[in-house]
């Protein structure tokens, strides 16, 4: 049986599904990103249950300043730092546990995380408390994030190439929800602790619709036909190759079979490969190192000087940062499907790069509050255009080193290169997190 009589994918039922599990796996740290506003008043706002006595409000008052001036900086730290431990686990781990219970594990804990957020918006809490626990709980995301993106794309991999496609488009656009979700909930008129309930209480719906998409794929035929060979049937054009190769050199396709025995029983040397993508390697980590080191940590502090009497004020983060962000990487992300400039062996991809490191000063010198810093960018028109360019050029260049990686290598060392690829984009997020405390510190 070829790869030919494989049945059709009916209402692209299995590529709505992929789209919906792509979405999920960024969706939950994109929520709590996106919520700062909710968690550092939380963190500013005395409980109802604190003593006003004048001992306690001192010292509450003291440990609110803490909490909330480090909340941005230490959140990310949180999620990135699970995220690369958990990436590098999960390829020791997938092959002692099923798939199906990694993926339909993760997604019920993620579930569990946001439900017990929704839960403790209604609960007052002291600041200190509610610190740890947002900490916790996004540790937990971003662990169990971490193993289920990594299960999802394996997942994909038994599928035609194209069906990695629905989830980078649902990791693309998870931010740009989340963001849309906040300013629906602010818009509401609600309260902001409300608009905090009906925003989680948003993501748990998306979580639970991911569990019943998760639940539906085994049912589909064209699922099952794939799932079948577990990965073991070549595509078509793997087919024809093999064929034409036996035709021509039967010898060559021994050779070639014996390089893949090989190489699966000795591994493949990932130093080897490392000095062949060296350079898309660490540019992805440096494009993530800037990324994260500057966002949310000091574009979520900056304050809007334009006061127009129309609630801008109430808007200018959710808008100006966290969709403006996610809209313009997702621009650069989809570029890379009809535009792929520079080339993979150009010296103009490094530089590009390195360039990005010029936001960290912008950024500084934007209206960021507090600071010590003199202000040289105080109108909103500068940190709007300061944003496109910055997030545009993240997506764009971010892409383009993770196409071109394992372009650079024979297609037998292709996963390698990627596997690799995917440590150092998890590498820059966390180094990235890491940085982030002494930039903002400098501000």
């Amino acid at each position: 049986m070829t790869a030919i009589s494989a049945p059709r994918d009916k209402y692209n039922a299995v590529w709505i599904i992929f789209f919906i599990l792509g979405l999920a796996t960024l969706l939950p740290w994109n929520f709590f990103m996106t919520a700062t506003m909710y968690f550092t008043k939380r963190l500013k706002d005395a409980p109802a249950n604190v003593s006003a006595a004048g001992v306690a409000n001192i010292t509450m008052g003291d440990t609110r300043n803490v909490l909330e001036s480090k909340f941005n900086s230490v959140m990310t730290l949180c999620a990135m730092v699970p995220l690369l431990i958990f990436t590098c686990l999960n390829s020791f781990i997938h092959q002692r546990i099923p798939q199906k219970l990694r993926i339909s594990g993760c997604l019920v804990v993620i579930l569990l995380v946001f439900m017990v957020t929704a839960i403790v918006v209604k609960v007052d809490m002291a600041p200190l408390p509610f610190f740890t626990l947002t900490m916790i709980k996004i540790v937990c995301i971003n662990s169990f994030g971490a193993i289920f993106q990594g299960s999802l794309f394996g997942l994909a991999g038994i599928l035609p190439a194209s069906y990695t496609t629905p989830i980078m488009s649902g990791q693309g656009l998870a931010g740009t929800f989340a963001a849309i979700s906040m300013i629906c909930a602010l818009a509401s008129g609600s309260e902001l602790q409300d608009s905090a309930f009906g925003y989680f209480i948003t993501a748990c719906v998306v979580i639970v619709l991911s569990i019943v998409s998760y639940i539906a794929l085994p049912k589909m035929e064209f699922f099952q036909y794939y799932m079948e060979s577990n990965g073991s049937r070549p595509s078509a054009d793997e087919e024809n190759k093999m064929d034409l190769l036996k035709k021509e050199n039967p010898s060559e396709e021994k050779q070639v079979g014996n390089l893949t025995e090989e190489e699966s029983k000795f591994g493949v040397s990932v130093f080897n490969i490392f000095k062949q993508i060296w350079v898309m390697a660490l540019s992805v980590c440096f494009i993530f190192l800037v990324t994260i080191g500057t966002f949310p940590s000091i574009t979520a502090d900056v304050r809007s000087t334009v006061s127009n009497g129309g609630g801008w004020d109430k808007y200018f983060i959710s808008v100006s940062c966290f969709l403006l962000f996610n809209v313009m990487d997702w621009a650069g992300r989809s570029l890379t499907a009809i535009c792929m400039w520079p080339g993979k062996d150009s010296l103009w991809l490094p530089v590009l790069v390195g360039l990005r490191v010029v936001f960290i000063p912008l950024f500084m010198l934007c209206n960021v509050q507090p600071r010590h810093l003199p202000v040289l960018f105080a109108h909103d028109a500068w940190y709007i255009v300061f944003m496109v360019l910055f997030s545009f050029s993240n997506g764009y260049l971010a892409s383009l080193c993770m196409c071109f990686g394992p372009k650079k290598v024979p297609s037998h060392q292709a996963e390698t290169a990627g596997i690799i690829m995917a440590f150092f984009l998890a590498l820059g997020l966390a180094l990235g997190a890491a940085f982030s405390f002494g930039f903002r510190i400098m501000v």
